[in-house]
Formats: C-alpha cells, structure tokens, sequence
C-alpha cells in the first residue's frame, strides 16, 4: 500500500525524533546516514514518494519496486531515487551496510543541472547494480561526506555538493541492473493504475483560486510514472475500461462541478484552476462532459 508523501522533515522527525537545527539554514537540506544505524537487518523500507532526493548504496541481494519495475539486484546496489516516483526496497540478505545521503532540490539550485541526467529521467535507471569493488570505491565517497559534513569549515556544503556530483557520476557509468522476469504483466499493470490514480487524485481538490493542477495530459502523467504515454494508455484500458484521457477528464469534470456549486469564483478562474489556457475551452470541454454551460449549470 502507497504512504503518504513523505517530507524531508518527516523523515527527520522519524529517524531522529527531531528537526536538526541545520536542515532550518538554506544550506542544511543535506545529510548523510550510516545505514545500519536507520534499519534493521529485515526491515523493507515503505513504499511511498519523498519530496527529497536520497541516493543510497546498500550491500547485499536486494528487490526494488521503483514505479512500475520490480528489479532484483544480486550483489550491491546503488539507489537514485526521483521524488516524483514512489519505491520501496525489501532485502534479500541478512546482513545491510552502506550508506544514504538525503537532499532537497533548493540544496542544489545554482550548481549545476543535476536533473538533466539520464538517472533523472523517465528513459533512465535509478537502480544500479554493484560488484564488490565498485561498493567499496563508492561507499569511499560517503566515508569523505561523513569527514565533510562533521568538519567546521565555512564552505563544506559546497564540498558536499561536489560529493553528491561524484556519486551522481557514478551511477551514470554503471550498467543498470536488470529487470526481474518471474514478476507477472498483471501486477505490473494494478501497479501502474494505482500510481497514476494517486497522482490523479493527488491534484485535488482545489481549495483556493491560486491553486492550478499541474499534470493535465497523458504524456505528463507517463512522464512522471516512467513509462511511455501509450503504454499508459494500454494499462488503463485493460484494468479500468477507460482510456487515460476519459478518466482525467472525469476527474476535472467533477471538480468543475463542486467548484460551480460551491465557491463564488468565476468561470475563468475555476478554468484557470483547471488547467485550461482559455476560458472558452474550459466551456466547451463542460458543456460536453455535462450536456449544460457553466453558467447554466450553476444556476
């Protein structure tokens, strides 16, 4: 089952029981964990969205569910994960060490385009599987973030950021591990549905007039879930009936409705809110979906 968004300060209020004085200055969205110190040997993480990034190195055999993909890793892995795409990681063998590093996107504003990379893309892997040596020579990288972030040094978070950058890099010379093949199409599939109805759903209501959704097609809604927008499509209408477009639709369809009833805005701020450019396209995609205008409807 999907958990909520989980904050950056809600994972430091869990995992520390308070809110760091550090992560309150603009350069203190960043830390480094050791991972044994945050996890039992059994412990799967929830599967959930951050609206941070971590990237994490982890020894052992382990599974990830990352989006729609269920990937096994054998050995080592290295763990990229996106804040737009929930995940979670079920370990395989008894024993996990390595380390995690969180940070937000303001953390890295003005250095560098980290984003633009293919490990933060929908065509990229975010889980890179690790021979031996390759997770001693990348948990060297945390060993130098744990000196760093402990020293008193004036510019350590830029220091910091540069680490970050190295392990970024890393993971783009890395081969991406391998997707599981005894995971069924099924599952695959209910998975893809969950997610994109929870980001569906996740854009509403709309509680003032200032408030816009932000995915208003198929493409962006397969953007953000990794995959193509037409296999997003094909899932949809296998396990719900309807098309992606028809069930967006629907979604804005009822909203427009409770705004007309409920709210005193007018027509071309509850379009506004809808996602249309126009206020004549949010009358005519109305008068379809509801067989009257607005204005008649609100009447």
């Amino acid at each position: 089952m999907m958990e909520k968004t989980m904050s950056l300060e809600d994972f430091y209020r869990k995992k520390l029981g308070e809110l760091p004085s550090d992560i309150l200055q603009k350069t203190g969205q960043f830390n480094v964990f050791r991972l044994s110190d945050y996890f039992g040997t059994t412990k799967a993480m929830p599967y959930s969205r951050k609206d941070y990034y971590k990237i994490s190195l982890i020894s052992g055999e382990n599974v990830v569910h990352y989006a729609d993909k269920t990937l096994k890793v054998e050995e080592n892995m290295l763990l990229v994960a996106n804040p737009q795409v929930p995940y979670n990681w079920e370990p395989l063998s008894e024993e996990k060490t390595g380390a995690f590093c969180v940070f937000t996107e303001d953390f890295m504003n003005g250095f560098g385009n980290f984003k633009d990379y293919p490990v933060f893309q929908s065509s990229g892997t975010p889980i890179l599987s690790l021979k031996d040596a390759d997770f001693h020579r990348i948990l060297a990288i945390y060993d130098r973030m744990f000196l760093e972030i402990r020293a008193d040094y004036d510019y350590k978070y830029d220091l910091l950021r540069n680490l970050v950058f190295e392990l970024i890099h890393e993971a783009l010379k890395l081969q991406p591990a391998k997707l599981e093949s005894n995971k069924t199409e099924s599952k695959a599939s209910e998975r893809i549905t969950s997610l994109f109805m929870e980001l569906l759903e996740r854009q509403f209501p709309i509680e003032n007039p200032l408030q816009q959704i932000k995915l208003k097609s198929a493409g962006e809604f397969a953007y953000h879930l990794n995959i193509h927008a037409n296999h997003l499509n094909r899932v949809l209408k296998e396990t719900t009936g309807k098309t992606t477009s028809l069930l967006l639709n629907e979604r804005i369809s009822l909203e427009a409705r409770a705004l007309l009833k409920h709210t005193n805005w007018n027509i071309a701020e509850i379009s506004w809110c809808l996602g249309f450019e126009d206020p004549s396209y949010f009358i005519k995609f109305f008068k379809k979906a509801s067989y009257a205008t607005p204005g008649n409807f609100r009447k």
